[in-house]
């Protein structure tokens, strides 16, 4: 699954390019989006995320692309792929500028851990 986003001046840090913690949330948001779409009506939420490094700065106006894809599936988690690319306002190439694996837990509705089914069968 990919999800495109704009780099705006609201998430810039004070060295004027995207702030990690904006890149963060998105990886976050969108992994989640995905999972939800691989097991619908299951309570899934974020455990953990791997390798968490900034390999280039992101300028302003960039289109980031996050493809993220299902690496694996436990009993009672999942982990997601995720990689992304900018794409500068003037340049036509990618260049990937991050890259991480986040896992989810489906819990019960007292916060237990519970099993996954197969995707798509929540």
């Amino acid at each position: 699954m990919d999800n495109f986003t704009i780099v705006r001046p609201e998430y810039l840090n004070h060295y004027g390019h995207l702030f990690g913690g904006m890149m963060l949330r998105w990886v976050d948001e969108f992994a989640w989006i995905a999972s939800s779409q691989d097991y619908p009506g299951c309570s899934l939420v974020t455990v953990a995320m791997s390798d968490v490094q900034f390999r280039h700065k992101v300028e302003n106006g960039s289109v980031l692309r996050f493809r993220i894809e299902r690496i694996e599936q436990g009993k009672t988690s999942v982990r997601y792929g995720v990689e992304v690319f900018a794409r500068r306002p003037t340049v036509a190439e990618e260049r990937r500028v991050f890259s991480t694996e986040i896992v989810f837990v489906r819990l019960d509705e007292r916060g237990r851990k519970i099993s996954l089914p197969r995707p798509e069968f929540c």
